[in-house]
């Protein structure tokens, strides 16, 4: 082949690449804009079956277990989302036939301290105030029932909700309690709340569920009343908001900081 003619198809074959590489690049571009329109689509359900699940609600603190529960799965992250997350740990402690006897309270005053994997929480129980949930917590942690147990639930801008071994929102010791104690008259819940989480409209379905309030909070009652306030985070309260300021994980309320009871000390 003379040289022209090389030249000529030398030119003709890197006419053909720069062709298919602009085709390529057509094409991811196409491909590009259909993920995009389709990631605006999920973001945008996704906001939409925000604003109606809690626009609904009024973010009562409630331990209300689902309908026909299912475990929780991993899901996908919508794109530009927060990453998957790793199953919460679930454990299988005892059940019981009935709740603690209130006396176990003694009407007194106790001091406990939360391990948690983010850091040490101190709480002061009112065994005068609400004897029946502080019989409930100083029995439960007794028996090591909070250990190893992920707080499962979170309002970003005021409350983490622990004590379901389930991880699921619906788990409990076997038994439910009430009535309500110590429930504040104008509905407002201060930073250092310590409370029962609860089915929301029954006052008699307490368990082993409590929240911790970070920042002031309102929760309306319902028709069975508020939450029963048994007790105050006396250190620790910035951990819980740090927690808070991270926000939600990839699933529902999880939060995005996992907190995971290690032990309970009550003296």
């Amino acid at each position: 082949m003379s040289p022209s003619k090389r030249e000529r198809e030398r030119a003709r074959r890197l006419h053909q690449k720069r062709l298919a590489r602009q085709e390529r690049a057509r094409q991811r571009r196409q491909r590009t804009i259909a993920l995009t329109v389709v990631g605006a689509l999920i973001l945008a359900g996704v906001t939409v079956v925000a604003v109606l699940t809690l626009g609904g609600e009024d973010d009562d603190a409630s331990a209300d277990p689902p309908t026909g529960t299912e475990e929780p799965t991993a899901a996908d992250p919508a794109p530009d989302g927060p990453p998957a997350q790793d199953p919460l740990p679930t454990t299988d402690p005892v059940q019981y036939d009935a709740p603690p006897d209130p006396d176990l309270a003694e009407g007194r005053t106790w001091q406990a301290t939360i391990s948690t994997s983010v850091g040490e929480l101190e709480l002061e129980l009112d065994g005068a105030a609400a004897p029946q949930a502080v019989a409930n917590f100083v029995h439960l942690a007794g028996d090591g029932y909070f250990d190893g147990t992920a707080c499962h639930r979170l309002l970003p801008d005021s409350l983490l909700q622990c004590g379901d071994p389930t991880a699921s929102g619906s788990g409990g010791p076997g038994y439910s309690f009430g009535p309500i104690e110590n429930a504040p008259a104008d509905d407002v819940y201060p930073a250092g709340t310590v409370a029962m989480a609860r089915i929301g409209g029954d006052g008699e379905s307490m368990g082993s569920q409590f929240f911790l309030v970070f920042d002031d909070v309102t929760l309306p009652a319902d028709n069975a009343g508020g939450y029963s306030v048994f007790g105050t985070v006396t250190s620790g309260v910035d951990i819980l908001a740090r927690v808070g300021e991270a926000g939600l994980g990839s699933e529902g309320e999880r939060p995005a900081t996992d907190v995971i009871i290690e032990s309970v000390e009550i003296q």
